[in-house]
C-alpha cells in the first residue's frame, strides 16, 4: 500500500518534449536506471489516463536493452497499447529485442516477451513469433508453457490458418496431460476460447481426457477449476454410469469458498444430471446444491443479485434444490430494491399449498413498504399467489380487499389488475367483490388498472345492475384514452349490449362507440376491431354474441414457466451474464457460441424430447462471379428502348442485343353467378361470391375490393342479439 501511494504522484498530464527529453537525459548519467524507471512510470501512468502517448515510440523501445525486468514490464506495456498502430520500420526497431527476450535466461522475461508478441496481430510480428511460441510451448519452466498456452489463443484470432498448420492446436491438445495443474487450465481454456470461435476447431472431450481434467482439479487455483470445469461441458456420458461417477468427483467443489466455484460445480452438476438415471442420487445432488447457494445470499448485495437470478433459473429445472428454503428468501429492511425485487419472484416460484400462508403474510406486509415500485409487485405477488395455490386463494382475495380498503391509489389499481386475472382463473367464485371495486372507479387513472375495472364491468354486464351507467361515464372519455382502454370500453359496450339488448342506454353506447371507433380513431386495430363487431352485429346478432361471449378455459400458471428446452440451454450458461438477463448470450453477444444438450444414449428421455439442435455457423465462401457483361447504363438523354408486347410500359433491356421477355397472358376473368345482395356468414369467404357482389354494393362499401372481409353493412344501427347467446370469455384478454 505504501508503494501505491508513493506512485501516485506519477499520474499527472506530462508533454510529450519534456518526456522526452527526460528519456534522452537518463542515457547519459543513469547507472542504476532510477531516473529511466521514474519516467516510463510517468508515461505509463499518462497511457492510463488515456493521454496519446505513441510519439515516444522509438524513444521508449530503446529501453529495451536495459536488463532490469521492471523496465522491460514498462516498455511492453507500451508495446501492447500502441504496437498494433505502429509504422513498419518502428516495429522492425522491436523484432530483434523481441527474439532476444525469448531466449533470456529468465523465465518471466520469455513469458513477458511471449505475450507482449500476441498481443501485437502484426504479420511481421506473428511470423516472428511462431517460431519462438513453438520453443515456448515445450519450455522447461511451467509459467513460460502457461503462458505460451494462451498466446496459441491470440494467434489463433490473428491467423488461424497459421495456427492450424503449425500444429500448435495439437500441441495445446498435448500440454493438457502437462504435470502442472496450472498449465493444463491454461491450455483448456485457450483450447475452450478457439473452439467457441464461428471458425474454430470442435473441442470435445472423451472420458480419459475429462478423468485426467478432474485429476489436476484439486491442484489449480480458483480460476483453472473454473476453466477445467466448464470445459466438462464438451464431454457427452455415453452411459449413465459416466455420468454419476463424474458427479460424485466434483460434488466436493460445492464446498469451496469462491462463489465462481460453487455456481460452476452447479452448472456442471444440472449438466450431468440429464445424463443419470439414479434417483437417489439426483435427489442427493439436488440437496447437496442447496446450502451453497443459500450461503451466497450472505455476499454483498451484488453478489446476492447474481445468486438470485441463477437461483431463479434452477428451481424453475429442480425445485427440490430450495422446496423448504423459503423463509431464507424473504427480504431483510436493508436489501437494496433490486435484490428484494429478486426476491419477491423467488417467493412466488416456491410458494406451495403447505407454505403459502407464510408467504402470504410477507407479502402483506410488503404492500404496506414506502417503496411504490416494491409494494406494486407485492400486490401483483399476492394475485399471482391466488392464482398458483387454489387452497390459498381465499386468504389472498381478503388480504386484496384489506388493501383495497386503505385506498392507496396506486395499491388499488394493482389489486384491480390482479383481480381481473382471479376472476378468470375461479371463474363464478368471487364475482360478490365487484361492487367493492366498483366503488374505487374514480382512483383508477393509469391504462392498464382502468382497461382491467373496464373488462370487469363488461364481463359481467349481467349481474352489475348499474353497468349501463358505469360504462357511460366511461365512454365519455373514450377519445382521449389509451389504446389499451380504447379496446377494453369498445369490447365492454358490444358485451353490454348483448346481454342488455332491450336496454335503450345500452343500444345508445354501443352506437356511439362503434362510430368513435370506425369515423373518429386513427388506430388500425381499433378500427378494424369497430368494423369487425358492426359487421358481427348487423348480419347475425346471436353469431356475434357466440363469438364475444364464448367460453374460454381458465387461466393458468403455465405461462408464468420458461419453455424447457430453452431453460435447459440457459442453464448452461449458469454463472455468465446470460443466467443474469436470462438470455443465450448469442442474443446479445458478438460472435458468442451457443450451447445446447447433446443427443447421446445417456440422455434422458425428457430431456431429449425437448433437445434444441444448434446449427454450425458456416464461414462464408468465396463471392460469387458470373461470366459475361454486367447491366449496361444508359446515357442520361437517351430514351429507354421499348420491348415487349405493345401496350406495356417501355422497359430497360438488361442485356444489349436481347429483348425482354413479353409479359404471361391475363388470366380470363370468370362470369360471375347471380346472386342476391345479400350474404350469409357461411359463404363470406368464398371466391365465387366475391365476384358476384353488384356494383351497387361496391359503391356503397368501400373495404368492397378487400375479398368481402368485412362483408356489407345492411344497416347503419345494429340489431339487438337473440335469445341464443351465453355468457362467455373476451377474445382480446391475455393471459397472466
Amino acid at each position: 500500500m505504501a508503494q501505491a501511494g508513493q506512485d501516485a504522484k506519477f499520474f499527472t498530464r506530462g508533454k510529450i518534449e519534456e518526456f522526452k527529453a527526460d528519456l534522452h537525459a537518463a542515457d547519459a548519467k543513469d547507472k542504476k536506471f532510477v531516473k529511466r524507471k521514474t519516467v516510463l512510470k510517468k508515461i505509463v501512468a499518462n497511457i492510463t489516463m488515456g493521454n496519446d502517448m505513441s510519439p515516444l515510440f522509438t524513444d521508449v523501445v530503446q529501453s529495451l536493452g536495459t536488463p532490469l525486468l521492471e523496465i522491460k514490464k514498462m516498455v511492453y506495456l507500451f508495446l501492447v497499447s500502441y504496437g498494433r498502430s505502429a509504422k513498419p520500420e518502428q516495429i522492425n526497431m522491436v523484432i530483434p529485442f523481441f527474439l532476444q527476450d525469448v531466449n533470456d535466461r529468465n523465465p518471466l522475461i520469455r513469458a513477458l516477451a511471449i505475450r507482449t508478441m500476441s498481443y501485437i496481430p502484426i504479420p511481421v510480428v506473428t511470423d516472428a513469433l511462431t517460431e519462438s511460441l513453438r520453443h515456448c510451448l515445450r519450455d522447461r519452466d511451467p509459467y513460460v508453457r502457461k503462458t505460451a498456452a494462451i498466446c496459441v489463443a491470440k494467434l489463433y484470432a490473428a491467423d488461424p490458418r497459421r495456427a492450424e498448420k503449425g500444429g500448435f492446436v495439437e500441441m495445446l491438445r498435448d500440454l493438457m496431460l502437462d504435470a502442472n495443474a496450472t498449465v493444463v487450465a491454461n491450455a483448456v481454456a485457450a483450447l475452450s476460447e478457439i473452439g467457441d470461435r464461428p471458425d474454430g476447431v470442435i473441442f470435445k472431450l472423451n472420458l480419459t481426457a475429462a478423468n485426467k481434467l478432474l485429476s489436476a482439479l484439486d491442484e489449480s487455483s480458483e480460476w483453472g477449476q473454473i476453466y477445467i470445469m466448464d470445459s466438462l461441458l464438451r464431454f457427452v456420458p455415453e452411459r449413465h454410469s459416466d455420468a454419476e461417477i463424474m458427479a460424485e468427483r466434483i460434488v466436493v467443489q460445492l464446498q469451496h469458498a469462491n462463489s465462481a466455484v460453487v455456481l460452476t460445480t452447479i452448472k456442471i452438476l444440472l449438466y450431468l444430471m440429464n445424463y443419470m438415471e439414479n434417483r437417489r442420487l439426483i435427489e442427493y445432488l439436488c440437496k447437496k446444491m442447496g446450502p451453497p447457494l443459500v450461503a451466497l445470499l450472505s455476499s454483498g448485495p451484488e453478489v446476492q443479485y447474481v445468486a438470485l437470478r441463477n437461483i431463479l433459473l434452477i428451481i424453475q429445472r429442480r425445485p427440490a434444490v430450495l422446496k423448504n428454503d423459503v423463509k431464507v428468501f424473504f427480504c431483510k429492511y436493508n436489501d437494496p430494491i433490486y435484490v428484494k425485487l429478486a426476491k419477491l419472484e423467488i417467493m412466488y416460484r416456491l410458494a406451495r399449498a403447505e407454505n403459502c400462508r407464510e408467504v402470504l403474510a410477507e407479502l402483506q406486509e410488503y404492500a404496506s413498504e414506502v417503496d411504490v415500485d416494491f409494494v406494486r409487485k407485492a400486490v401483483r405477488s399476492i394475485g399471482r399467489l391466488a392464482i398458483k395455490v387454489e387452497p390459498g386463494a381465499d386468504g389472498c382475495i381478503q388480504t386484496l380487499l384489506e388493501l383495497i380498503e386503505a385506498g392507496l391509489a396506486y395499491v388499488v389499481q394493482e389489486a384491480v389488475i390482479v383481480i381481473k386475472d382471479i376472476f378468470r382463473r375461479y371463474p363464478g367464485k368471487y364475482e360478490g367483490i365487484i361492487p367493492k371495486l366498483c366503488e374505487h372507479l374514480d382512483s383508477l387513472d393509469e391504462p392498464e388498472s382502468k382497461a382491467a375495472i373496464v373488462w370487469i364491468i363488461g364481463q359481467f354486464a349481467d349481474r352489475i345492475d348499474n353497468a349501463d351507467d358505469l360504462l357511460e361515464v366511461l365512454v365519455d372519455t373514450f377519445l382521449e384514452e389509451s389504446v389499451e382502454v380504447q379496446l377494453a370500453l369498445l369490447t365492454a359496450t358490444v358485451k353490454l349490449f348483448i346481454y342488455k339488448s332491450k336496454s335503450e342506454k345500452a343500444k345508445e353506447l354501443v352506437h356511439k362507440i362503434l362510430k368513435w371507433a370506425t369515423e373518429e380513431v386513427d388506430n388500425p386495430d381499433l378500427r378494424d376491431r369497430g368494423f369487425m363487431y358492426w359487421r358481427m352485429l348487423a348480419i347475425n346478432p346471436t353469431l356475434a354474441g357466440e363469438i364475444v361471449l364464448a367460453e374460454k378455459p381458465p387461466i393458468t400458471t403455465d405461462s408464468d414457466r420458461m419453455d424447457r428446452g430453452a431453460l435447459d440451454q440457459l442453464l448452461l450458461h449458469t454463472g455468465t451474464l446470460g443466467s443474469i438477463y436470462h438470455k443465450n448470450p448469442e442474443t446479445f453477444i458478438r460472435n458468442a457460441a451457443g450451447r445446447a444438450l447433446t443427443d447421446s444414449p445417456a440422455l434422458n428421455p425428457n430431456s431429449r424430447a425437448v433437445l434444441v439442435h444448434l446449427p454450425r455457423p458456416q464461414i462464408p465462401g468465396p463471392p460469387i462471379s458470373v461470366q459475361g457483361r454486367g447491366p449496361v447504363e444508359r446515357p442520361p438523354n437517351q430514351p429507354p428502348t421499348t420491348t415487349g408486347p405493345p401496350g406495356l410500359a417501355p422497359t430497360d433491356s438488361l442485356i444489349p442485343g436481347e429483348d425482354a421477355a413479353p409479359a404471361p397472358p391475363l388470366p380470363p376473368r370468370r362470369n360471375p353467378a347471380p346472386q342476391d345482395s345479400h350474404t350469409d356468414d357461411d359463404d363470406a369467404g368464398d371466391d365465387s361470391d366475391n365476384d358476384a357482389e353488384t356494383a351497387q354494393n361496391r359503391n356503397d362499401d368501400p373495404y368492397s375490393n378487400l375479398d368481402s372481409a368485412f362483408s356489407t353493412y345492411l344497416a347503419d344501427e345494429p340489431k339487438p342479439m337473440g335469445a341464443g347467446a351465453h355468457r362467455g370469455r373476451n377474445d382480446d384478454d391475455l393471459l397472466f
